[in-house]
């Protein structure tokens, strides 16, 4: 069983994580300076995939700050929704989870 401490830990290592590859996909989406045509074309697309990559980034980190006032509050590993207690399992995979998985379907 995995104790609050340790989940607090595990969320804010993934959140520091996920903000140093946003300042990544933004120092990326900076430097772009191509020339021609051909490669202003090719550095869009890789600019459309990093900004996406940037977003998942963001919201994952929403949801970890949500999950991080959760455990200051007292509410973490209890469904938002229902009030049940959140599996283990679920909490392993998805430790940010405000649902637990009955509610999330």
């Amino acid at each position: 069983m995995t104790s609050i401490d340790d989940r607090r830990a595990q969320l804010e290592d993934r959140r520091q994580e996920l903000l140093d590859r946003m300042v990544q996909v933004e120092r990326e989406l900076d430097s772009h300076e191509a020339k021609d045509w051909e490669e202003q074309a090719t550095e869009q697309e890789d600019d459309e995939v990093l900004e996406r990559l940037g977003f998942a980034a963001r919201a994952e980190v929403a949801q970890i700050d949500a999950a991080l006032q959760r455990i200051a509050t007292g509410d973490y590993g209890y469904c938002a929704r229902c009030g049940e207690e959140i599996a283990e399992k679920r909490l392993d995979l998805l430790p940010y989870t405000p649902l637990c998985a009955a509610c999330a379907r």
